[in-house]
């Protein structure tokens, strides 16, 4: 069940951001637009009560549970970075607004873009822990939520590696080709 539900909401997700950017700029109807836009944590909610409900009713913590509150907290940390970033481009293509701001390429600038990219997954694995230690104290039975511990690995493993990445380009920042001076952010448009 829980793994259907994941599902359910990854879709919904799309369906409603899709629905919200649809509404709100080939309609015109924008409060429409900012109410299916703003309907999407809902879902996680949902989804929330569903893991905890299914543990309540006794269900073994499992993988599934684990996988739950990781969705939730990708969800919490890059969820309004991908909407904003989709609003971007459906404002430019279909409302008339400028084309959103390409991502720096070269030097510091991209470093410190990347740097705040895995601050997002930092969030997403500290939402992730806390939902996976609130379970392992609700179920209160330490023989049955191993898998549930090993998860918080999973989600801080996946942070310092994406941590070191976005390290790497401090150490490491690419230089922009000869000849090529990159715009100021304001200036700086996606094609």
């Amino acid at each position: 069940m829980i793994v259907t539900l994941i599902i359910v909401c990854e879709v919904g997700f799309w369906v409603l951001l899709a629905a919200g950017l649809f509404f709100r700029y080939v309609l015109k109807m924008r409060r429409t637009g900012l109410g299916l836009l703003l309907i999407e944590p809902l879902l996680e909610v949902v989804l929330l009560v569903a893991t905890a409900i299914d543990l309540k009713n006794g269900a073994d913590p499992s993988w599934k549970h684990g996988l739950a509150a990781l969705y939730i907290g990708y969800t919490v940390g890059h969820g309004h970075r991908t909407v904003k970033w989709l609003d971007g481009h459906a404002a430019h293509r279909y409302g008339g607004a400028p084309p959103p701001v390409k991502p720096p390429r070269y030097g510091m600038a991209r470093a410190r873009y990347e740097g705040k990219v895995w601050l997002g997954t930092v969030t997403a694995a500290a939402v992730a822990s806390v939902l996976l230690l609130a379970a392992i104290w609700y179920v209160d039975d330490p023989g049955s939520t191993g898998s549930l511990q090993s998860w918080i690995w999973i989600a801080w493993r996946a942070a310092g590696i994406h941590g070191l990445i976005a390290l790497s380009y401090s150490i490491w920042p690419k230089k922009a080709p000869a000849g090529v001076e990159e715009a100021p952010a304001k200036e700086r448009i996606h094609h």
